[in-house]
């Protein structure tokens, strides 16, 4: 399958996203986990390519079976709460 820039540009975000799952890549691209690293290898310059798997290696959130929580998103307790386009007052 081909991808058009615009494509291949959210993937490359994605996959440097660090709470973005290879499974999201997978769902909305058809991409496997494998795919994605050749694609990146192919897009990047090298040093980039081996920077960012050095950071993804091993990385708990890049996989959806080795998170900790199963639904929801994290948010931060010292997370200011926003309520209609306004920060709340303390």
């Amino acid at each position: 399958m081909t991808y058009s820039d615009r494509d291949i540009d959210r993937i490359i975000e994605m996959a440097w996203e660090d709470r973005t799952p290879f499974e999201a890549i997978t769902y909305q691209f058809s991409l496997s986990e494998q795919q994605v690293i050749a694609l990146m290898r192919k897009e990047k310059k090298p040093s980039s390519f081996k920077m960012w798997r050095k950071r993804v290696q091993g990385r708990t959130t890049k996989h959806l079976k080795l998170r900790r929580f199963e639904t929801g998103r994290f948010k931060c307790s010292r997370q200011k709460q926003i309520t209609h386009n306004a920060i709340s007052k303390r």
